[in-house]
């Protein structure tokens, strides 16, 4: 098999293509040896144009007519592949020469050569062969823009515009030097350097253009790297199951062999998973079925573009600009074809229930196993520690049974490409509790290393949008975003669900789920699995249709359909004569779905979006008092849990047998769904301290939250998926109610500190947790609840016993952050902002949850940083302790602290006094002598004239704060920066 190369010769593509080999000796000798030089050899620099012009109009139209019947051997999805990149080189190069035969030039092409009379009769001669010899290097190469499905056609024709523009150049560069342009005379000269320089270049985009159509009638391939977005009327077509990819790519492996052995069995796992249904409703409503995939999935529109420059893909704004396509399976068909995605892998970001995993199984199951070997490797079931070939390997297993390694496999699948369908980064982030931010990186890596042992393969990596700013992208990686469904894709998904359930319905006296019933909560149908979810809850009672309420939001939609499904299990499975609809039904769903929110809390706990069966038996046993079970091994009964678990249709058991023991696993069909129940759980135990207090104390301040403090002390609530459910379930606290229970959590933040027992010792999720570490994860989900609840607060209600509400602030953080790993602390903090303040009692920080995109934070006054008062205009101080505060951000460690440093050693080695010496303002900030100087350094051009003489006017004061030898240095740096 071939491995495709980054850059392709001109003389590569011509081999690769067939062309006869003294042919393309000859056109090495008309371009001087330069072919040659492109593969290593050594040339004489003779460049002859009349000659090249022949030589390629003849190879290159011979390569163009029989392109069919070469691709028509290719054994391999990989060799042609290669061969389509090979015919896109030699069109570069045989639009250009094309272009110049038309061409009125007023000097005639043979007599452009530089013979060896010339070299040693013509002065400069041998400037002129080196023009000659830069010319013919440029077509050698021929490193010329090339299509890529994610750009507009427009935009690779536009570069290649240039690029023959700076070819042309130097062609003109050559002309110029050869005895016969200076026998022109002026009047043609520029005639030539208008027609060369300006015509040329647009004709040979005409001549690529004509050229490249041609080659996509030979190789369907061509097409799709130059899929337009399509028009408004095209985008209201609805594409079922990626049904396309097939069409299209079908054809192109009519020559490859069937897969055999293990890649046949993966193909054969892949293709099943086409009539499963959506989801496992076995205990949907009555008569409702669920349709498959290859019925009920639709294609999602989609965002892509490249990932280059200072922000990236999870920023809403970094997509601005970028169209909307509807074409997905044109797209994806040429992803898989283009050499370019050889070299790195494909992005797939969307939001929770956009649909991601469910791409990769539709994908693995449409590509045809003749051409391509799809591999879905889902990251929340391998080692996170694992590389990435054994990752693989392991999926390979878990799908077939069989244990093949890597290049067996490769080598079983008879010329095919394997295609890596990597899911869920997010939760290989967030779970782990390792960092992984080099993960893409390390997916190019293995592409390089499997390219350059012959075995090209193609990789798809999904992620939540959210986390996608914690990766580092290799060079040219493309992100691709899901986009919501629009109005006319959910009317079509409604279609189909009212279609496969019409007579379920209409048995049970119930309508189809209408349009209307759905466009009030349209922000939550725009999600495939959250619609999924308001079919389902309709389907009970069509209780969509009260009109007396107004939309769901989410939070309250999972809480209907849970509660709703709940209820109806229990209707279904309860005793006789137990009803879910009186107090005692309703006291029974609710204990189902808090011993379900244990279930998620385990998951969190343990940082993993699964849970063994003894994990979870261990845990009920511990917080419910439950009779542990008698049975030895990973498995151990469930009883009554285990049934509650078994009903639901958003809670996976997963099963396998080992050394005659039955092993077993619960885990949510969706992250989202452990994410909404932790924070309801949490929120419930919080809130029912209000009205729960120990029985044997009278003490208005002694507050029983040894569960709180159990279930709270593990891990953050700080992701924002489950901060926007929090959002949701405290505006329907009342408002007295907040009120009580802010005041009362502010309380229980300020005396768990003081904790000396441990409850509910048996509780172990984890055992790498320190004491300090739980206290620090609590205290920070406590304050984390405060700020929901109240919306803005103050340190100064936070910690009211203090004497510095600032220090007091500080040292908590301190603690928070050291009991979070990297992740954590990432979340954490960009949940809030901060603003720095006064009040009567001295200094405080004002505290808000963050929404919208991350913005600076307000300038620093280190007035309030000193503790002096607000708008200080007394004299300056200073700090003999710069030298220290480098010292302590070195002995930190941390990579935060490690990047200031590293930014701030010139500062601290060049102007160290100034770092601690500060200036004041009349009404103003008070500032740094560094904070100052830089700010002229770097940005005095863009203050407005007043600032920029205030800021002059601070520096010269400072300068008598600081030794003489850094005021000099200062004063240097001023005017040789400020003068120019």
């Amino acid at each position: 098999m071939v491995g495709v190369r980054r850059l392709l010769s001109f003389s590569d593509a011509l081999t690769l293509l067939g062309s006869d080999p003294p042919a393309v000796a000859a056109l090495d000798r008309a371009l001087g040896g330069a072919l040659n030089l492109a593969t290593g050899g050594a040339g004489e620099g003779l460049v002859r144009i009349a000659d090249a012009r022949g030589s390629v109009l003849a190879l290159g139209r011979g390569v163009v007519r029989g392109i069919g019947r070469r691709l028509g051997r290719a054994d391999s999805r990989a060799e042609r592949t290669e061969l389509l990149h090979a015919a896109h080189t030699v069109i570069v190069v045989l639009a250009w020469f094309q272009a110049l035969d038309e061409q009125q030039l007023p000097i005639g092409l043979e007599e452009l050569e530089l013979s060896r009379r010339d070299q040693l009769a013509l002065a400069g001669a041998t400037h002129a062969a080196e023009r000659g010899a830069a010319f013919a290097r440029s077509l050698a190469a021929a490193d010329a823009p090339s299509p890529a499905p994610h750009r507009p056609f427009e935009a690779v024709t536009a570069e290649l515009r240039c690029w023959y523009e700076g070819l042309s150049t130097r062609f003109l560069d050559f002309a110029e030097g050869l005895s016969a342009w200076s026998r022109q005379t002026e009047t043609a000269q520029g005639q030539a350097r208008r027609a060369v320089c300006t015509e040329l270049p647009r004709e040979a985009v005409g001549q690529y253009e004509s050229l490249y159509a041609r080659l996509a009638q030979e190789a369907p391939e061509f097409g799709f790297w130059t899929t337009q977005i399509e028009h408004r009327a095209t985008r209201a077509q609805v594409r079922r199951s990626l049904e396309g990819v097939t069409q299209l790519l079908a054809g192109l492996t009519d020559t490859m062999r069937p897969p055999a052995d293990v890649a046949g069995a993966l193909a054969r796992s892949a293709e099943a998973v086409l009539t499963r249904p959506v989801l496992d409703a076995s205990s949907a409503p009555e008569g409702i079925r669920v349709p498959t995939l290859q019925d009920m999935y639709l294609d999602p529109d989609f965002r892509v573009r490249e990932v280059a420059g200072p922000s990236g893909p999870a920023s809403e704004s970094w997509w601005q600009g970028t169209p909307v396509r509807a074409d997905l399976t044109g797209y994806l068909a040429g992803a898989l074809t283009s050499d370019g995605s050889a070299e790195a892998p494909l992005l797939v970001l969307g939001q929770p229930g956009a649909g991601k995993s469910v791409l990769t199984r539709i994908l693995a199951a449409r590509l045809p196993s003749a051409g391509f070997l799809p591999v879905r490797v889902p990251l929340r079931d391998v080692r996170a520690e694992d590389d990435l070939q054994s990752q693989i390997e392991h999926a390979v297993r878990a799908a077939t049974g069989e244990r093949p390694s890597w290049p067996e496999l490769v080598r079983s699948a008879a010329g095919a490409v394997p295609v890596l369908l990597f899911d869920g980064f997010d939760e290989l982030l967030q779970t782990t509790g390792v960092h992984h931010s080099d993960f893409l990186t390390r997916v190019a890596r293995f592409q390089q290393r499997e390219a350059e042992q012959g075995r090209p393969l193609r990789a798809l990596v999904t992620s939540r949008i959210a986390v996608a700013d914690r990766a580092r992208y290799p060079e040219g990686l493309v992100a691709l975003r899901l986009e919501p469904f629009r109005p006319e894709q959910i009317r079509r998904w409604l279609a189909l669900w009212n279609e496969a359930n019409a007579g379920g319905l209409a048995a049970r006296g119930l309508r189809p789920l209408t349009w209307e019933a759905v466009e009030r909560h349209e922000a939550l149908a725009a999600q495939p699995l959250l619609l999924t979810m308001l079919a389902l809850y309709d389907a009970t009672d069509n209780a969509l249709r009260r009109d007396s309420e107004g939309p769901l939001d989410e939070a309250e939609l999972y809480e209907e359909l849970l509660t709703s499904f709940a209820r109806r299990e229990i209707d279904k499975t309860g005793p006789a004569g137990t009803a879910a609809g009186d107090d005692d039904g309703r006291a029974h769903v609710e204990r189902e779905l808090q011993r379900l929110s244990l279930v998620a809390f385990a998951l969190h706990n343990r940082r993993r979006q699964w849970v063994s069966a003894a994990e979870l038996d261990d845990d009920l046993t511990t917080l419910l008092g439950l009779a542990p079970a008698q049975a030895s091994g990973f498995r151990t009964p469930l009883g009554a849990a285990e049934a509650a678990l078994g009903r639901f249709f958003f809670v996976q058991r997963a099963q396998s047998v080992r050394d005659g023991r039955v092993l077993a696993t619960y885990e949510f069909l969706h992250a989202t769904f452990g994410e909404y129940l932790v924070v309801r759980l949490a929120l419930h135990i919080l809130t029912s301290l209000l009205t729960h207090r120990p029985s044997l104390s009278a003490a208005e301040s002694s507050i029983d939250d040894d569960l709180a403090y159990t279930l709270l002390s593990y891990a953050p609530l700080s992701s924002r998926q489950m901060l926007r459910f929090a959002l949701s379930m405290v505006r329907r606290i009342p408002a007295s109610e907040r009120d009580r229970l802010t005041r009362m959590l502010i309380g229980v933040l300020e005396q768990h500190g003081l904790r000396t027992h441990e409850p509910y010792r048996a509780y172990r999720p984890t055992r790498r947790l320190r004491t300090s570490a739980r206290h620090g994860i609590y205290g920070a989900n406590l304050f984390l609840v405060i700020l929901l609840l109240k919306g803005t607060v103050t340190t100064g209600e936070l910690f009211s016993s203090w004497d510095d509400h600032g220090s007091a602030w500080h040292r908590n953080v301190l603690l928070w952050r050291s009991s979070f790993d990297e992740e954590q602390w990432t979340d954490f903090a960009l949940s809030l902002t901060c603003r720095r303040a006064w009040a009567e009692d001295g200094r405080e920080l004002r505290l808000t949850l963050r929404t919208g995109a991350l913005e600076p934070p307000d300038p620093m006054d280190m007035n309030w940083l000193y503790r002096y008062p607000r708008g200080n205009d007394g004299p300056g101080w200073s700090r003999s302790y710069w030298s220290e505060v480098r010292h302590k951000l070195d002995v930190s460690g941390g990579t935060n602290d490690g990047v200031v440093r590293h930014a701030m050693d010139p500062v601290f080695t060049w102007l160290g006094p100034a770092v601690t010496t500060f200036l004041t303002s009349p009404d103003g900030p008070a500032t740094s002598l560094a904070h100052d100087v830089l700010t002229l350094l770097l940005g005095a051009g863009d203050l407005p004239p007043a600032e920029e003489a205030a800021v002059r006017a601070r520096v010269q004061r400072g300068l008598t704060g600081v030794p003489p030898e850094a005021a000099d240095r200062i004063r240097r740096l001023l005017s040789e920066h400020l003068t120019r």
